[in-house]
């Protein structure tokens, strides 16, 4: 009975000491796994921090080809860039038609060339001036009549064979005579006719219905609206003139800058076609009111143009100077645009740089104003950022895979 006894306390405490020594190895398994975790996530956390995107570490060769300084302080002046366009000036054009209605029967200039003032441009047949002619030779002869019948009759009045009163009926005649002819005459000014042109009617009294359309300044031929055939009336424009010596550049200005604006202002030009042209000049016009349609001041410098390599409806740009004052710039080559943000590349240590987000302000020549996001005696990459910042990209994708 005792032995047995024994025997199921020999049995039960083995069992205790098998759970004790499985819960022993377990405790042990889980220490040795947490220790051995601690340093992995350490190692991890090392890695991820030598791995920032943002980071870059260069070599030699890479290294002098970077140009590094600080942002430079520069008197910038205070400007507005809108969208421009050239026009002819507005007091250089005319329109020239015809005062009689006709026929064109001859063109004798066409579109873009040079004309003097007086030259005829085409010519047409009017039987309106033909009809005013012979009215006017007609009473250009009642008139030489009326003056040879008032001179006869002071004879007789002189010989006593007439009385006063006949030569003052006779006066009365010439008066009308030349008051008709005068008027008539004022008519075929009015419609083009010269004075010599008038006088050779009075000498020949030969009709000429041919009319020539006549340039009334010098200039280049912008427009032919008529053609051989074709009828005109006084009141149609047959062509268009324009001395192109000096030309608008014009701009609409929105309305809330309108402050900003006033005679004299200096303006800096940019036109496209024509790179290499430096313009400036100053705001000869700024309109007094705002054009409602588009809510913009209309503004124009005139611009002179010698060699008449400006030419009508031109594009350009304006941009308006106002005063300066000291602004801290950076050239465009150190800046990197990403996702619609600026950033540059700050050096951390000599061949190591960081990308780091700036704010920008406007353009200055060939800068921009910086506004923020670096600290003063910081050195950035002011020239090869584009190459770099591709090689800060090549990194990360290597390092991604």
């Amino acid at each position: 009975m005792h032995i047995q006894f024994c025997s199921k306390a020999a049995r039960k405490w083995g069992s205790l000491l098998l759970h004790l020594s499985a819960a022993i190895v377990l405790v042990g398994s889980f220490v040795a796994v947490s220790g051995c975790n601690r340093p992995k996530a350490s190692a991890e956390k090392a890695v991820k921090a030598e791995n920032d995107p943002t980071e870059i570490t260069v070599d030699k060769e890479l290294a002098e080809q970077l140009k590094i300084g600080e942002p430079q302080v520069h008197d910038v002046a205070n400007s507005l860039q809108v969208a421009a366009r050239i026009e002819t000036d507005a007091s250089r054009i005319a329109r020239v038609g015809s005062p009689v209605s006709g026929r064109i029967i001859k063109l004798l200039v066409l579109e873009g060339q040079y004309v003097h003032r007086g030259e005829a441009l085409a010519t047409l047949h009017s039987t309106d001036l033909s009809d005013t002619q012979f009215a006017f030779i007609k009473a250009y002869s009642q008139q030489d009549l009326a003056q040879q019948a008032t001179n006869r009759a002071e004879q007789l009045v002189k010989a006593d064979v007439i009385g006063s009163a006949e030569l003052e009926r006779r006066r009365a005649e010439l008066l009308q005579a030349s008051t008709e002819a005068s008027a008539i005459r004022t008519q075929l000014r009015g419609l083009g006719m010269t004075d010599a042109a008038i006088h050779k009617l009075e000498t020949t009294r030969q009709l000429n219905a041919d009319y020539p359309i006549v340039s009334s300044i010098s200039g280049t031929v912008l427009e032919r609206k008529v053609t051989i055939g074709q009828i005109v009336q006084p009141a149609e424009v047959a062509f268009m003139v324009a001395d192109l010596s000096n030309v608008w550049l014009v701009a609409d200005v929105p309305e809330e800058s309108a402050e900003r604006l006033h005679k004299g202002m200096h303006v800096v030009v940019n036109i496209p076609a024509l790179p290499d042209e430096k313009v400036e000049g100053k705001l000869s016009y700024v309109s007094p009111v705002v054009d409602p349609a588009t809510r913009t001041i209309p503004v124009r410098m005139d611009l002179a143009n010698p060699r008449g390599i400006f030419k009508p409806a031109m594009l350009a740009s304006m941009t308006f100077i106002d005063h300066s004052e000291r602004r801290t710039t950076i050239p465009s080559t150190a800046i990197v645009r990403e996702s619609n943000n600026d950033y540059v590349f700050v050096e951390l240590a000599p061949g190591k740089f960081k990308l780091r987000e700036v704010t920008l302000g406007p353009e200055f020549n060939d800068d921009r104003v910086l506004e923020s996001g670096i600290n003063p005696g910081e050195k950035i990459v002011l020239d090869g950022a584009f190459h770099l910042n591709n090689q800060r990209k090549q990194n990360a994708i290597k390092g991604s895979e």
